[in-house]
């Protein structure tokens, strides 16, 4: 007999070691999961089999006694939760990580059959990425500050620079290590080009895969002055660390201090719109493919696992283009 508990614990010791998994991937799988234990434990339920669990205890002792009742059960109790309903966006989160755990269950033997291979989860609206004018871009770039004397603000500008000319989420932005950014000089190739090479930025992303970015010239103009004006500044605050964006006490700058800082821009900008860290990734995509570029060079730069993921940003720009030729066409509408 295995007890959920420990099977859970075995779980996420896998996806973090064996799989590779960021901590907080990892750290989502465990409240995802535990929310589904403690609705096991509190759930009176009989399996689709026959076999009744008075109070979910032996469901909860045994993982073998899971069932496709429990996991159909959990989702309809997320969408209709007296305190609230989740999204279906929510929903199907949660599910996914339910999914995995029996998924990884089953292959271990701890279960005959996967019980969640059967459950679908609530349709969720199509919903676009949200994007802002390349104008709004700018404007929200020079609210970041960058002035010579202001660490803050180099660090600030360069961090937002840095989303918008990679496309990078704000994890894989603030666990960059200065390392990952560096120089490909166009001689390794062609002996006779440029030596200044092409600055770009190797981004670690889900799953730890790594992707190769190009840094363009502003962004990488305020990387170099954050790590030459600014950076030294908040290194000498705290202990050696190989991170490229600090805090204000020399440590790595943290998921929520570079959401403040992107709120605070914002702010400044007077953009009435919620910008958010993923604002930038969805400009990012969204300029790229207005501009001419193709959807699998923008998946491979996104670090989409599908091309599927990225196409939706086509819709976008389909939109904007049908919009444009509505307004501008003589015969467009009557």
């Amino acid at each position: 007999m295995t007890t959920l508990d420990r099977a859970v614990d075995t779980y996420l010791r896998h996806v973090a070691v064996e799989r590779g998994l960021s901590r907080h991937t990892v750290s989502a799988y465990r409240r995802d999961l535990t929310v589904f234990a403690e609705w096991l434990a509190t759930t009176p339920e009989v399996h689709s089999e026959g076999a009744d669990r008075a109070g979910g205890a032996s469901a909860t002792a045994d993982v073998g006694r899971l069932a496709r009742a429990d996991v159909a059960g959990f989702v309809a109790h997320l969408a209709s939760r007296p305190e609230g309903p989740l999204a279906p966006r929510s929903v199907a989160r949660m599910l996914s990580s339910v999914r995995s755990f029996t998924a990884f269950a089953a292959a271990e033997g701890w279960v005959p059959l996967d019980p969640a291979t059967a459950v679908r989860p609530p349709k969720a609206p199509s919903r676009l990425p949200k994007a802002i004018s390349v104008h709004d871009v700018e404007r929200l770039l020079e609210a970041a500050g960058g002035a010579d004397d202001d660490p803050v603000g180099l660090r600030d500008r360069a961090l937002l620079e840095l989303l918008y000319a990679t496309g990078a989420r704000i994890s894989e932005a603030v666990g960059l290590s200065v390392d990952d950014v560096t120089t490909l000089s166009d001689s390794d190739s062609d002996p006779d080009a440029d030596s200044d090479g092409v600055a770009v930025v190797k981004v670690t992303g889900k799953g730890n895969k790594q992707r190769i970015v190009p840094l363009g010239s502003y962004a990488r103009a305020a990387v170099e002055a954050y790590l030459v004006r600014a950076r030294p500044v908040f290194a000498a605050r705290g202990p050696s660390t190989p991170a490229l964006f600090l805090g204000a006490r020399g440590a790595r700058l943290s998921r929520q201090t570079a959401w403040l800082v992107i709120q605070a821009a914002a702010e400044r900008a007077g953009l009435a719109e919620h910008v958010s860290p993923h604002t930038f990734r969805h400009s990012f995509a969204t300029h790229l493919l207005e501009g001419g570029a193709d959807v699998r060079v923008v998946q491979e730069l996104l670090g989409h696992a599908s091309v599927a993921t990225t196409q939706i940003y086509t819709l976008v720009t389909a939109d904007m283009l049908r919009d444009v030729y509505q307004t501008a066409h003589p015969r467009a509408r009557r």
